[in-house]
C-alpha cells in the first residue's frame, strides 16, 4: 500500500466518521437538527431520511468495495445541503458543504474503478 493509498483511506475514515456523527445528530433529534429541518419546512420525515442516507454514505466510505459509490452518493447529498443552506441563509454552512462535496467528488473519482466494477457486477 502506497502513502497515497494510506492518506486516502485515512481521509475516508475521518470524513466517514464526521458524516456518521452528523447523521446520528439528525436521527436522535438533536435540537439544532430539529431547528434546521423546521426552517426547511419539510417535516421530521425529511430529517430521518437525510440522516439515514448520510449514515449509509458515512459507513460506506469506510468499506472498500462501496467507498466509491458512497462518495458519489454523498456528492448528491452535499449538493442538496448546499442549496438548502443557501436557501435558509446559512452561508458558512454552505461553504462547509461545498468543501465536503469537493472532497467526496475527489474520492469518487479516485475510486471510480471500484464503482464501475460494482455496477458491472450488479448488471450480471
Amino acid at each position: 500500500m502506497t502513502r497515497r493509498d494510506i492518506a486516502l483511506w485515512a481521509a475516508q475514515i475521518l470524513l466517514g466518521a464526521f458524516i456518521v456523527f452528523m447523521a446520528l445528530a439528525k436521527l436522535v433529534g438533536s435540537p439544532s437538527s430539529v431547528e434546521i429541518f423546521h426552517q426547511i419546512g419539510w417535516g421530521h420525515w425529511f430529517r430521518y431520511v437525510t440522516g439515514a442516507v448520510e449514515l449509509a454514505g458515512g459507513v460506506g466510505l469506510m468499506i472498500p468495495r462501496v467507498a466509491g459509490p458512497a462518495a458519489l452518493g454523498l456528492v448528491g447529498v452535499m449538493i442538496g445541503a448546499t442549496l438548502t443552506n443557501l436557501t435558509i441563509d446559512r452561508p458558512a454552512m454552505a461553504v462547509l458543504t461545498v468543501l465536503l462535496c469537493i472532497a467526496f467528488a475527489f474520492i469518487a473519482k479516485v475510486r471510480w474503478s471500484s464503482t464501475k466494477f460494482l455496477v458491472e457486477h450488479i448488471r450480471r
